[in-house]
């Protein structure tokens, strides 16, 4: 599996199929086999799109595709009918037969945990889904999923996509890291630049034309982000590496990360990224990174 997972929330938001399909193909090119998506983006546009491109270029057994249920309005919860129907929908939308990874998309406390994973244990053994794994949950929680899978002789998530950052690390850096490597699950974070904020255009003084500018300019009220931009823009130019692939080689490098997620809605944008799943940073680098928003 490539080190870089292929976001597709901008798919049918902020990139159209025609662009959407540039993107993925320069991914693919490039060795890019996975993409990320979920039912609610774009209502599921993105799906649509992301199978449109598989179907036009015949690689559907060459890519991974991990979407989600449980956070679209349309579709909310985790109630066993509400997923069997969800993953229909989403099976149609991506013209696929399967899908490689299913993700409760958040937590859903009305619906007992028995019923759920019962449900996607059956999706897993019926072939509609080839592993399962879960989005936004704390570590009690997901602790109280693995047991009930251990108790039950359930199918058991394979990983935890939490948001983590260089600029946003107290969420998964204690008890979901921990849980992660005392189970063996693979951490798949997303919100790997930050709303954008790590790809070092948002600086003092500019304006950045982006849906993402308001959340990713407020970053830059931290009084670290001067010592972290001088820190990506040295070692930027010392590898002769966009920022925004030093941000993400600084994740991939953390414990339990297997790849980070990230978008781009334009081909520029891609090649922004793509050298961040093969660049290696140096110990000195990495700790110089990590000082700077300590």
């Amino acid at each position: 599996m490539f080190p870089l997972c292929l976001g597709g929330n901008v798919f049918g938001w902020t990139a159209p199929e025609a662009a959407s399909f540039a993107v993925l193909d320069a991914y693919h090119e490039a060795g890019g086999n996975f993409i990320d998506t979920a039912d609610t983006y774009s209502g599921g546009e993105s799906e649509t799109i992301i199978g449109n491109w598989m179907a036009a270029r015949g690689n559907r057994d060459r890519v991974v595709v991990a979407t989600k249920v449980a956070k679209w309005s349309a579709r909310p919860g985790l109630g066993a009918g509400n997923v069997r129907s969800a993953i229909e929908d989403s099976l149609r939308r991506l013209r696929s037969d399967y899908v490689d990874i299913y993700y409760a998309h958040e937590d859903d406390r009305n619906t007992p945990l028995e019923e759920w994973l019962g449900v996607f244990d059956e999706l897993v053994k019926s072939d509609r889904v080839r592993a399962i794994a879960l989005s936004n949950f704390t570590a009690a929680r997901v602790d109280e999923v693995l047991a009930v899978c251990e108790r039950d002789g359930l199918t058991r998530p394979i990983a935890l996509q939490p948001p983590y950052s260089l600029v946003e690390r107290t969420e998964y850096e204690g008890e979901l890291r921990d849980v992660c490597q005392r189970s063996g699950l693979a951490c798949l974070p997303y919100y790997a630049l930050a709303r954008g904020f790590l790809t070092g255009k948002y600086r003092p003084g500019v304006s950045v034309d982006s849906p993402r500018a308001a959340g990713a300019s407020s970053y830059l009220e931290d009084p670290r982000a001067v010592d972290l931009l001088a820190a990506l823009d040295d070692i930027s130019a010392a590898r002769g590496a966009p920022i925004a692939s030093v941000a993400i080689a600084w994740l991939r490098e953390q414990p339990t990360v297997v790849a980070p997620i990230a978008s781009a809605r334009n081909a520029e944008q891609l090649r922004e990224i793509l050298p961040g799943a093969t660049l290696v940073l140096s110990a000195e680098e990495l700790e110089r990174l990590s000082d700077a928003w300590a």
